[in-house]
């Protein structure tokens, strides 16, 4: 029983790991990266529809992406959809791709951007750190059907899986600030 609790957390621990990943990677460095423009969605025939559907997104140079519609109709309602974003974008349109040039992020821009980063790491510390409360939660609540050395290995066992996720976490942070500070 303690087996498929501490299972279920690693799991669960194994996802907070992956969308602190996945938020990470939505994070603007100096360089084109097309993740970044994953939660982008455009009003398409009065729906509103991730980017990745109505168009390839392309990395020919290293502070250029290259957008390319499938139907050429919808490059005005991209363009608006990316001005719109919070992600201030600046995308040029020549009637059948839209370019979106990254310039160099100034100093001020990169340290907010790091204090924004380390927000979202603590975040999904704090999920990993949920997740092992409601685990030992959990385990505590077994305290009459198996013996408290079994209770005490479990939540030592979690104390470990908590303590590798958050290290992993602290590591994809220190990648994301180097990214960043990288001139």
């Amino acid at each position: 029983m303690i087996s498929d609790l501490l299972t279920e957390a690693e799991h669960k621990m194994e996802q907070a790991t992956d969308h602190v990943a996945s938020e990470f990677s939505t994070v603007r460095t100096g360089r084109a990266n097309p993740q970044l423009l994953q939660r982008i969605t455009v009003e398409y025939y009065g729906s509103p529809t991730p980017l990745q559907q109505l168009a390839s997104i392309s990395v020919p140079e290293p502070r250029l992406l290259v957008v390319q519609p499938f139907d050429k109709s919808t490059v005005g309602d991209i363009e608006r959809a990316l001005q719109t974003s919070e992600l201030s974008l600046n995308p040029t349109n020549d009637g059948n791709v839209i370019r979106i040039a990254f310039p160099p992020l100034t100093e001020e821009r990169r340290k907010d951007l790091i204090k924004v980063v380390k927000n979202m790491a603590e975040e999904g510390r704090v999920a990993v750190r949920n997740i092992r409360r409601h685990s030992k939660a959990d385990m505590e609540a077994m305290h009459g059907e198996i013996s408290d050395d079994d209770i005490r290995r479990g939540e030592d066992e979690l104390q470990k899986l908590t303590d590798l996720y958050v290290e992993q976490i602290d590591r994809l942070l220190g990648h994301k600030e180097a990214e960043l500070l990288e001139v």
